[in-house]
């Protein structure tokens, strides 16, 4: 566990489940792609479940059971734009994002692809408070590997060790680890396992302004 007393000159976030709540149209976004390739209809279960395999062209390679087109994984980024008028933001997020601007260096590291990050992030109104945004298609290994994170530290200028990342799943806890930031559990999300270690918890978003504050 990191001392409580480290500085924190960046704070890098995950996507989905720790900003957003886009649980069930990601998935639906999958699955219409799926179908449209001629692939069986999933579950949520069965899309989410694949999720630890990397960006979108990994997964859709995996439920297709060949390797994704491009066409496909353009139809994919169609599908979640059409659905992306569901997603909702966590209460709190905004002034939270709004709290720290300024104040420390901010970026987002997603486990999704840039393209998707954009266009979830446009849509709900979020895009424009991060200075770095990293898709899990600009490294080479998913989470729990910590890539992303070390990626997102350099483009910002901070070591990794002066950056936290915030994440609801237990790959973001374990990526922030590997990667030596300190790792921020946001108790809030959907994928939250108080199990899994983490230097802080938060159990809301505004409780990152008390710890980072």
């Amino acid at each position: 566990m990191r001392a409580a007393h480290e500085q924190v000159d960046a704070i890098v976030f995950d996507m989905d489940g720790t900003l957003i709540e886009s649980h069930a149209v990601v998935p639906a976004a999958y699955r219409a792609t799926i179908v449209d390739g001629g692939g069986p209809v999933l579950s949520d279960a069965e899309i989410i479940a694949g999720y630890p395999l990397g960006p979108p062209a990994a997964l859709l390679t995996h439920l297709l059971g060949r390797p994704a087109t491009d066409r496909e994984l353009a139809r994919y980024h169609a599908h979640l734009t059409a659905l992306a008028t569901q997603v909702t933001v966590y209460p709190g997020v905004a002034d939270l994002l709004a709290g720290i601007a300024g104040r420390r260096a901010v970026g987002l590291f997603t486990g999704a692809s840039h393209r998707a990050a954009e266009i979830l992030l446009d849509r709900v109104g979020l895009l424009g408070h991060f200075q770095v945004v990293v898709g899990g298609d600009e490294v080479a290994r998913p989470k729990p590997e910590p890539d992303g994170v070390e990626l997102a530290c350099r483009l910002l200028g901070v070591h990794p060790t002066r950056t936290a990342y915030v994440g609801d799943s237990p790959l973001d806890l374990r990526a922030a680890r590997r990667g030596g930031a300190l790792a921020v559990a946001a108790g809030w999300g959907h994928q939250y396992d108080p199990g899994e270690p983490a230097d802080r918890t938060a159990g809301h978003p505004g409780d990152l302004l008390s710890l980072f504050g």
